[in-house]
């Protein structure tokens, strides 16, 4: 009676997903605490306590932002884990860990320790001076030393094994550390770096098992010959994107699928979780005005021939007069209203597969727009 039961209850959540509490959804998945792992698609702030010249702690980051304030977060607003501590019903926002001062609350009830530039190739966030996933687990330990002092060790431990880990990087490996400055691609095949890769994750997910994590939710790759920067870069803003570096992506995302499913057996208790970024992010491309969009091709900061983002993204750069109707913000990161859609459809994967236990393929999945 237990597996009809628990497929009742997966069913009912997906339908809904649009209209429950927050409460409902957080005693739904008994989760209190999320805590965040990877680069400028998650950082709400991490790197403005770094010398990196990587930062979006500035205008005009941050304009439809409660307060209309520049937190650090690669965007117009709220990113996806704030939208997922929102939904949950934890908290509204999720800081950086780096902050000063931060409240038993706040550290009880989850952290993130992402960092704009970073890659699971230590390579990748040394090209920028920030921190790479392998020493973002680091700050993990230090969160618990902290959690140590507050609630004692085995309140901590307990807090740590019931916590939702976030975890979205990889891009900028390709991105940067392949395809723009193509310091891996003398090395590496596409394949082959991919793998190379993926063993680094694996590795990083094992780092995070080790020190008691158990629910792990792992973005795949965006259609990255889509971003603004990389059509910029190949003067294609006008023709298309680069369908080469999506089919590669497309790669890269069917690979990670399997080592998701090999790793959970691997890891005894764990729940790995695959979510789909580049699918809602496709549907938005080639359907824009569903969605309320009236431009995809360039982000709404800048003039879509240069390569505005982070420091080249400022108050002197040319903007567009609405950022809700332009699917990026920048050239390479979507905004406020893009990140919502993002979020309600990996939402409804995370529901479904977290019941069901299991990293399987869902084709259950509604549009929920």
């Amino acid at each position: 009676m237990q597996t009809p039961l628990l497929l009742f209850l997966a069913t009912l959540q997906l339908f809904q997903i649009n209209t429950i509490t927050c409460n409902g959804d957080k005693d739904l998945l008994n989760i209190t605490t999320v805590l965040v792992f990877g680069d400028s698609s998650v950082d709400t702030g991490n790197n403005n306590y770094l010398t990196t010249f990587v930062k979006a702690n500035h205008n005009p980051y941050g304009q439809n932002f409660p307060g209309q304030v520049p937190t650090g977060r690669f965007s117009d607003g709220k990113l996806v884990p704030d939208l997922l501590v929102s939904t949950l019903g934890i908290k509204e926002t999720i800081p950086p860990f780096l902050q000063p001062n931060l409240s038993r609350f706040e550290l009880i009830s989850g952290v993130n320790f992402a960092s704009a530039g970073a890659g699971y190739d230590d390579f990748t966030g040394s090209i920028f001076d920030v921190i790479p996933l392998s020493q973002q687990s680091g700050y993990l330990r230090q969160y618990f030393e902290k959690l140590v002092s507050l609630v004692g060790e085995e309140e901590a431990r307990i807090i740590i094994s019931r916590a939702l880990a976030l975890i979205s990087a990889g891009t900028n490996d390709f991105l940067f550390n392949y395809y723009t400055m193509p310091i891996r691609e003398l090395q590496f095949n596409i394949s082959s770096y991919q793998n190379f890769v993926q063993t680094r994750l694996k590795s990083f997910l094992q780092e995070l098992y080790s020190l008691g994590l158990r629910i792990m939710v792992v973005t795949g790759l965006p259609p990255i010959g889509c971003l603004p920067f990389q059509r910029a870069l190949a003067r294609e803003v006008i023709n298309g994107c680069l369908q080469n570096q999506n089919q590669d992506s497309i790669l890269y995302n069917d690979k990670l699928k399997k080592l998701l499913q090999n790793t959970q057996k691997d890891l005894q208790g764990s729940r790995l979780v695959y979510s789909d970024i580049y699918k809602p992010i496709m549907k938005m491309i080639d359907n824009p005005q569903k969605y309320g969009f009236v431009e995809t091709r360039r982000g709404c900061c800048g003039t879509g021939i240069f390569l505005e983002a982070g420091p080249l993204c400022t108050a002197t750069a040319s903007m567009c007069s609405n950022s809700s109707k332009y699917l990026f913000f920048d050239s390479v990161h979507p905004g406020q209203e893009a990140y919502q859609f993002i979020f309600k459809y990996s939402y409804q994967t995370l529901v479904q597969r977290y019941l069901k236990n299991s990293t399987e393929e869902d084709y259950h999945i509604h549009d929920p727009k």
